[in-house]
């Protein structure tokens, strides 16, 4: 067995990597690793990485093939590549496009594969049977239209992605160009980003997600894809503050004529050319036992493309209806592909594939996105709290931590040191975040704050009249507040690395004076939320970020 002490990976049989942090080769190898791996955990010396069949499929997606994805293991391994993982390797990439979907007829597809075996294996798997009513011969299937995409769900549950070459509709057409030149320039990664989508074409259909940094412009690329395909858009979006977001963005940084935007929400039900709506709208329904109320005015319209804002919260509703959309080009926008709920799978086999992905700490190296210190602070828990936090069960014990009354004195600190910042205290917990805004003076912001009031507020902060926000998971994603230098996040969603990741990004706009963003988290220590936070900061630290410990009493 081959020993190479300088580098820093060791490749394991059951497709683990150890990465060591401490060496000049990290971050080269990190992003040489990073098409094909995924994060697993990275404490301070030594990363945890795994080579998954999404991550696989998605490298697959993009024309990557397993001899590269060898070559790069063998390059920067400590020890001998495992025998088995390399067939894994082989296998696994092997098996996306092995199921092939095309055209057949106007409401018919077909289900090809060379391999006989294999449609044997299809036609004798339930869940794939079903969609497969007739069998044209040992290698090919024609299927309805309509179960294009749950037979897609189906094949990928099985391990074997389909390559989906069926195309898509047109679409009806909608004038669109992007104001480039006085109005605004488009960065050298957005025009990137957009043009590996419509490269994908050829791979993947025409339809992907692409990942980029909150804060990064990910609306301009949505809209660039929208300038080159020029055809009817639905976009649908996280709630009322972003669909105005969208708009105004459309309105200043397009071409498209204003009475051709339409919003479709709790407040307006407008289907125009251009149509901005939430997943709330479209998952609406009185009963559980009631059809969708809005689905199908949203279904049957003639849309040629769907963007899917921050597609890693997308509703398991809404895959269902995305189910339905098949013939429709679909572009997912997000900060990161990890879902809470472990539905990966769902958004690679019904938006698409990854497409494009930048390391955030690339972006920021390039002046896109602020720079930022990340700073835990961890707080006592004391006297009657800490004789409840022992009492409770499970899961009191982690609120109990989260409201520690500690962290206000705490808050009160830092917002002195940061007097002449615009700061963001964020928080899970209303009564918590109530008792703050009351100490402290600031106005709050939770998702019973009616929407007019949530402008105003936003507004006032944009213009510097409000320098303190209390905020809510509302704030969570898409609020676009570009001054906000300092964030400071006192409760959260247990181990969420998805609302971590968004809540820095409410702070990533580069700032007009370059200054340095800080991002506090406060956190209960020898407590369940200290453990959780743990969690919490695991797609950061893989993004290149470190969090400095600071202890009080």
């Amino acid at each position: 067995m081959s020993y190479r002490p300088d580098n820093p990976l060791i490749v394991q049989s059951d497709l683990t990597m150890l990465l060591e942090v401490d060496t000049p080769l990290y971050a080269e190898v990190r992003d040489a690793i990073s098409p094909f791996a995924e994060i697993v955990k990275s404490p301070e010396h030594v990363h945890t990485y795994r080579i998954s069949p999404i991550s696989l499929w998605n490298a697959a997606a993009t024309g990557l093939t397993p001899d590269p994805v060898i070559e790069t293991l063998t390059k920067y391994s400590r020890y001998d590549i495992p025998a088995n993982l390399i067939e894994s390797i082989k296998d696994i990439m092997g098996r996306y496009g092995r199921v092939k979907i095309e055209p057949y007829d106007d409401s018919s597809l077909q289900l090809s594969t060379e391999d006989e075996l294999l449609m044997r294996q299809l036609f004798n798997t339930d869940a794939i049977r079903k969609y497969l009513p007739e069998r044209m011969n040992n290698r090919t299937a024609i299927f309805d239209s309509i179960n294009r995409g749950l037979l897609k769900q189906a094949l990928i549950k099985i391990g074997y992605p389909a390559l989906d070459a069926a195309g898509n509709t047109t679409g009806a057409p909608v004038s669109i160009a992007l104001k480039t030149g006085d109005v605004f320039q488009i960065r050298p990664y957005q025009i990137a980003a957009c043009e590996s989508f419509d490269r994908n074409r050829s791979l993947t259909g025409g339809s992907g997600v692409v990942v980029l940094p909150c804060g990064a412009g990910k609306t301009i690329v949505g809209m660039a894809v929208m300038d080159r395909i020029k055809s009817h858009t639905l976009i649908l979006t996280t709630g009322g503050t972003a669909i105005r977001q969208w708009i105004r963005e459309l309105s200043e940084k397009t071409s498209v004529d204003p009475d051709d935007i339409g919003e479709y929400s709790g407040e307006k039900k407008e289907i125009k050319p251009v149509t901005v709506s939430t997943y709330q709208i479209i998952t609406y329904r009185k009963s559980r036992n009631l059809r969708f109320t809005h689905f199908d005015a949203l279904n049957d319209r003639p849309w040629g493309l769907i963007i899917y804002d921050e597609v890693h919260l997308l509703p398991a509703q809404v895959f269902r209806f995305t189910a339905s959309l098949q013939s429709v080009r679909r572009l997912g926008l997000t900060a990161t592909l990890v879902r809470e709920d472990g539905r990966e799978d769902d958004v690679f086999s019904l938006i698409g594939p990854k497409c494009y992905d930048v390391p955030w700490r690339v972006i920021e190296s390039q002046g896109w996105i602020a720079p930022v210190e990340c700073s835990e602070i961890r707080v006592a828990i004391e006297g009657e709290n800490r004789l409840e936090y022992a009492s409770a069960s499970s899961r009191q014990r982690f609120r109990i931590a989260a409201e520690n009354p500690a962290k206000l004195p705490v808050i009160r600190e830092l917002l002195n040191i940061h007097a002449n910042d615009m700061t963001l205290v964020i928080g899970q917990y209303l009564d918590q975040l109530k008792k703050i805004a009351g100490a402290i003076n600031a106005p709050l912001i939770t998702g019973a704050t009616k929407q007019a009031e949530r402008e105003m507020l936003y507004q006032k902060f944009r213009e510097g009249r409000i320098p303190v926000l209390v905020v809510s998971s509302v704030a969570n994603f898409a609020l676009d507040l570009p001054d906000a230098s300092v964030a400071i996040q006192v409760s959260g969603r247990f181990g969420s690395r998805q609302e971590e990741a968004q809540r820095l990004g409410r702070i990533l706009r580069p700032k007009s004076d370059g200054r340095q963003a800080r991002f506090y988290t406060l956190v209960s220590r020898e407590t369940e939320e200290q453990d959780y936070a743990l969690k919490r900061q695991l797609f950061l630290t893989e993004q290149g970020y470190s969090y400095e410990i600071e202890m009080r009493d």
